[in-house]
């Protein structure tokens, strides 16, 4: 896959402190105030109808089961970042919003996978593990007065060290823990899960509430195994139950290879997902709809086991099991198309930066750059890209740009005081703030006890401040100078904002860029080469 970068831009300097890359190339000659008006990011997604269609969709369903439902709650539910990054409009906390409306009748069960917990899974977008995450979930659920008991560990076996020492340390917190374990022949032997030899040897969990929202704190999980085992137990206790799904992606009535829909490809390319016409509701309806390859080879075994429970499955496919009704809140399909292909590169060079990290083989990012293909994707369609390693090639070190909401392209260069990536933050905020660029915006008094601290008193080898060290220098700053104050002011229109860094970050960067709602990639390659790393 070839890359195509713009020719490089001269990177002036007028302001050695701010370390100015290039000062802004916008798309056209429009006004500061079209500019403004161009600033609001446009829309794609409709929230409001979303949360509406989707509430009244989940009350027949619950109409239609005549028992307790259990709903399995794909993808993030209270911060759905990835949703929010590809239908713009879609806030991170839809799906809670929408079953605030039913609190009072819902219960949330929270499962993980114990096979994430003993490889150290981490949430790529809060930088957390899955162990921190449960109880991450389970605090937040409370504090929104969402009734959570019950925690399922899935596959565990007796190996599982890690995950059985994270079970004891829940059930010290309070909470009430079901075990279940690996089944063999799962999911295609059908006779055996659905019998005391399978589901029947999960422990259940004693729910009380009609409607049970099955969450996790990513995907495969197990949530819906644990579904299906909460239905088989409820059964043999005399209690009416069923199941269905709400998993955003990929979304059934949007096309197979609809930008939106090969995104969540690229999410899950680690997973070896794959989107496909689901077979069954083909068969049954000569319809053409999206579904994916693991709800596919399940849904024989869902059929088999509401059949042997009811005498009967009330769906004819996965797509009828499913609650979806995000893809008619979509109102501009090509803010969502070109939303969506911007995600898949960033899923690319997300991948490739941890193979880099990890010292793992390229299999998800080749994956990745698969899937791009079939789009006719690169990484010039990513701005940004062009416009660091341009400043890389004209100065020899590391360079950094930000695409603002406008499309304006701010860059920053590498200097002895500032990293790029500071250097880049403080110039994008001097054009928010409408601050001249050749104006020092942090005082001396404020950059010289950190740049102290850092190399006489904590060994620090590389005086240049961070984008941490140099927001701090800010704020101190912004006490006495206004253009400080306006430009920190400024922080807020940072989210949302694409970014890209010629080297892998730092921890301290990442986590910043992560705070400030930045979308960032980075080249797979450290600034200086050494084989051991801090983790």
């Amino acid at each position: 896959m070839a890359d195509q970068h713009p020719a490089p831009t001269d990177p002036r300097s007028s302001d050695p402190t701010d370390a100015q890359a290039s000062s802004a190339r916008t798309p056209d000659e429009r006004t500061p105030v079209e500019r403004s008006a161009a600033a609001t990011r446009p829309v794609g997604f409709d929230r409001e109808k979303y949360i509406a269609l989707q509430s009244e969709h989940i009350h027949e369903r619950r109409r239609r089961i005549g028992g307790r439902l259990y709903l399995e709650m794909g993808g993030k539910l209270f911060d759905d970042y990835h949703a929010s990054r590809v239908l713009p409009g879609f806030t991170p906390d839809n799906k809670i919003a929408m079953l605030e409306a039913l609190k009072d009748e819902t219960e949330i069960l929270v499962c993980f996978n114990a096979k994430d917990l003993e490889r150290n899974k981490v949430r790529a977008d809060l930088g957390i593990t899955y162990e921190d995450d449960v109880l991450r979930l389970i605090d937040v659920f409370h504090e929104r007065g969402f009734l959570v008991q019950h925690v399922v560990c899935t596959q565990l076996e007796d190996s599982n060290h890690r995950a059985l020492a994270f079970l004891q340390r829940l059930e010290r917190l309070g909470m009430t823990v079901a075990r279940h374990r690996v089944i063999p022949g799962y999911p295609h032997d059908t006779a055996r899960i659905v019998s005391e030899q399978g589901f029947g040897l999960n422990e259940h969990s004693a729910t009380t509430r009609d409607l049970v929202v099955v969450t996790a704190p990513g995907p495969g999980s197990g949530k819906l195994a644990t579904c299906l085992s909460q239905v088989y137990h409820d059964h043999q206790r005399g209690i009416p139950s069923g199941y269905a799904k709400f998993e955003t992606f990929p979304i059934w009535n949007l096309p197979l290879e609809h930008p939106v829909n090969v995104a969540y490809e690229a999410a899950t390319a680690d997973l070896e997902d794959i989107n496909l016409i689901d077979p069954f509701h083909l068969a049954a309806h000569g319809e053409r709809v999206t579904s994916y390859n693991r709800d596919v080879e399940v849904f024989p075994l869902l059929s088999a086991l509401l059949e042997k429970l009811t005498g009967a499955s009330p769906y004819a496919s996965p797509t009828e099991m499913g609650v979806n009704m995000a893809g008619y809140a979509i109102v501009d399909d090509e803010v969502c198309r070109r939303a969506s292909e911007q995600e898949i590169i960033r899923r690319y060079y997300k991948a490739t930066t941890a193979e880099a990290v990890t010292g793992d083989d390229d299999s998800v990012s080749e994956r990745i750059a698969l899937i791009m293909s079939r789009l006719g994707l690169s990484s010039s369609d990513r701005p940004v890209v062009g416009e660091a390693l341009a400043v890389q090639e004209l100065t020899g070190e590391p360079g950094a740009a930000i695409a603002l909401a406008d499309g304006t392209l701010i860059s920053g260069k590498t200097s002895p005081l500032l990293g790029c990536s500071a250097a880049m933050l403080l110039n994008a905020l001097k054009h928010l703030a409408g601050i001249d660029p050749a104006a020092k915006l942090l005082a001396p008094e404020a950059i010289e006890p950190i740049q102290t601290l850092k190399t006489v008193h904590l060994g620090s080898l590389n005086p240049r401040l961070h984008t941490d060290e140099v927001l701090i220098a800010l704020s101190v700053s912004a006490a006495t100078d206004e253009r400080a104050r306006r430009a920190l002011d400024a922080l807020g229109q940072l989210s949302g904002c694409d970014a890209h860094v010629t080297t892998i970050l730092g921890s301290v960067d990442e986590g910043i860029f992560r705070s400030l709602g930045i979308l960032v990639t980075t080249e797979p390659r450290f600034q200086k080469k050494a084989l051991y790393r801090k983790r």
